[in-house]
Order: C-alpha cells, then structure tokens, then sequence
C-alpha cells in the first residue's frame, strides 16, 4: 500500500460519509491539526470527523497532489455545509495510517 492508495480510501470514506472506514485511517496515537482546533486521540478525532460528516463535505476536485513515501500534500476544490471551500492539507503516515494532519478550508473565490 501507498500514501496515495490511502489518500484514495481517504477520499472514498468521505464520500460516502463513513464514520468508521474514515477512523480506520487513523493512528492510534494520530493528531489532526486545524485553525479551530487540534484533535489527539481516538476519541477526539471521532468527535471531530463526525461533526465534519455532519457538515456534508464533497470533494468537488483534487487540484494539487504530491506525496512522498510517507507524506501526502493536497489541494482540493470542495463543498463543506453547503460554501464552496480550497481546502490545503497534509497528511504524514507512520504504520500505513494517518499519523498527523493539517487541515484547512479557506472561501472559495
């Protein structure tokens, strides 16, 4: 498995909104760093991601991709809660799951 395989189930669980298939991606001892807020551990990242869900994220179009052996950077065209949003992102793996990630959405112009 690749970072970009798992950048694909990444995207996959978020369009079909699973919860579960989306925690899987994550490391036990992961972090998702955001303006609003940091997430660390299981129990935060699940509260995070299903307030996220909730918000209807779709990936309208991955506009810039580059990944290493363990770093994926991304820029996606996106629709979250109904505004169009570039989100910008990293996610770095350890094991083959998300160990850390940056996140932001900023208005789309």
């Amino acid at each position: 498995m690749t970072v970009h395989d798992l950048f694909e189930r990444q995207l996959d669980a978020i369009a079909a909104a699973d919860l579960e298939a989306l925690l899987a991606q994550y490391h036990d001892e992961a972090e998702v760093v955001r303006f609003d807020r940091v997430a660390r551990g299981p129990a935060e990242i699940r509260e995070l991601f299903a307030a996220y869900l909730a918000a209807g994220p779709r990936v309208e179009e991955v506009t810039s991709l580059a990944t290493t052996d363990d770093v994926v950077l991304y820029r996606a065209a996106m629709t979250v809660g109904g505004g169009r949003v570039t989100a910008f992102g990293t996610l770095v793996v350890r094991d083959g799951r998300i160990w850390r990630q940056t996140a932001v959405a900023l208005p789309a112009p």
